[in-house]
């Protein structure tokens, strides 16, 4: 049975299509493939530099030490030949002045005897007198062969196997690293970045994070613990960073090679609290809000409404001043300016007693209270977006989780008008209070 003109032509141009869609799939396979073969070819040449590098600086290093040491030994042979050959020197110089002494008395001796025993013989006279002058049986100790040094090099040749045996066991090469980044988060004002292990065989004791924006040569260091996920901050909007993991194995002082690196970025707009407000000092960031001094009280809010539903929004307390009941950290459908606490209507908050406060009423629900580097997490979810029938009065309903000190609370939030964004603010009723929000 022929087909339809039309039915021909319309699965000519399917198959065109699924023809062009195919070749697309290939062509990306085929990049792929590029992209494998470069990581390869280019790892493999870094890592031959590497190589020659390190067993060159090894080389010399090693040849410094061993010139040093024979330095030191050719110094210790030096001071024993000087120490033991001084009183040798003394000694000679004195049976010398003696083998000296010796022979002007002979000489003077033979002509003494030669003029005979005669009253006229002053010589002999002389020399008799002279010679009892003179201890001729007093000779000066010599030392023996075997009282004397007789230096030698002490040289245990085991020094080479054990060297040979450690070289043979210097280095290795890895195929791959035993750990590799598994996934970046986008935060406001950061990513979250996770890392696991491939190599089963390997325990890692420590990791470090490294990372550094696109446009950089240089990596720095941002993380070293036993932790396998980090957040790091103060990252700009819009902008690509490289992140890598290497590990430390257990019981061992070297890095394990870097993980392939990874490039992400945050879309979403720093958090921010509102500048200028009197009671409240922030950082260069402002991402982070002290409480000073200052007498005045109120809610220090976010400068725009930059939390959205199915977000997380997490605060910090980097450092904690004396608590009260009405302090609070939360959020709100909008500011409200002649509050002094977000324990209100039309927000939810934590106190830094623990108590969970909706629209200002408590939960009977309560969380531990806020201490120095406790972490509270606020997870929000529209339910519905149309009118409810509920006895709270509100027209928009939205689920919260507050999550601090591994507990959590789970609640309905009552709105009276739908909200895309939310504010977030804190309220502190004495000094010393640090929260970073992220």
């Amino acid at each position: 049975m022929e087909l339809e003109p039309e039915l021909l032509l319309q699965e000519a141009r399917e198959n065109v299509e699924a023809a062009q869609s195919y070749r697309r799939e290939l062509g990306q396979r085929l990049q792929g493939l590029r992209e494998a073969r470069r990581q390869i070819r280019e790892s493999a040449s870094q890592t031959r530099d590497v190589l020659k590098q390190h067993f060159n600086d090894l080389k010399g290093t090693l040849g410094k030490l061993l010139d040093e040491r024979l330095v030191t030994l050719l110094q210790e042979v030096d001071t024993i030949e000087q120490e033991t050959i001084k009183p040798l020197d003394d000694c000679q110089k004195l049976i010398e002045h003696g083998v000296n002494t010796a022979e002007d008395l002979v000489q003077e001796g033979e002509i003494a005897i030669l003029g005979g025993v005669g009253k006229e013989n002053e010589k002999l006279w002389s020399f008799a007198k002279k010679a009892s002058h003179i201890q001729l049986d007093s000779l000066p100790e010599v030392p023996l062969l075997v009282d004397v040094p007789c230096l030698s090099a002490q040289l245990d040749d085991s020094i080479l196997n054990i060297v040979k045996d450690h070289i043979f066991k210097h280095g290795t090469v890895a195929s791959r690293p035993p750990v590799q980044i598994e996934e970046l988060i986008e935060k406001p004002g950061g990513i979250i970045v996770r890392w696991c292990k491939v190599d089963d065989d390997f325990t890692a004791q420590d990791y470090r994070l490294q990372f550094r924006k696109c446009t950089s040569n240089h990596f720095e260091d941002v993380y070293v613990g036993s932790e396998t996920e980090f957040i790091v901050l103060h990252i700009d909007p819009n902008v690509d960073y490289q992140f890598r993991v290497c590990a430390r194995g257990d019981g061992r002082q070297e890095w394990s090679p870097w993980s392939v690196p990874q490039t992400g970025h945050s879309t979403l707009v720093p958090h921010e609290w509102t500048a200028g407000f009197e009671g409240y000092s922030l950082s260069s960031r402002r991402n982070i809000a002290l409480r000073n001094d200052a007498e005045s009280s109120g809610v220090l809010y976010s400068s725009a409404p930059t939390y959205f539903c199915g977000q997380t929004l997490t605060f910090r307390v980097e450092t904690v001043g004396q608590p009260d009941r009405r302090d609070s950290i939360g959020v709100c459908a909008e500011k409200q300016n002649g509050y002094d606490s977000l324990q209100r209507d039309q927000a939810v908050c934590i106190s830094t007693n623990g108590a969970v406060f909706v629209n200002g009423k408590e939960m009977t629900n309560q969380l531990p209270a806020v201490t120095s580097g406790s972490t509270v997490t606020f997870d929000i979810e529209a339910v519905t977006l149309g009118a409810t029938n509920n006895n709270e009065g509100g027209n928009f309903k939205l689920r919260v989780t507050i999550s601090s000190s591994n507990r959590e609370v789970v609640f309905d939030w009552s709105l009276d008008q739908s909200c895309g964004s939310l504010y977030f603010g804190c309220s502190f009723f004495y000094p010393g209070w640090k929260v970073l929000v992220f």
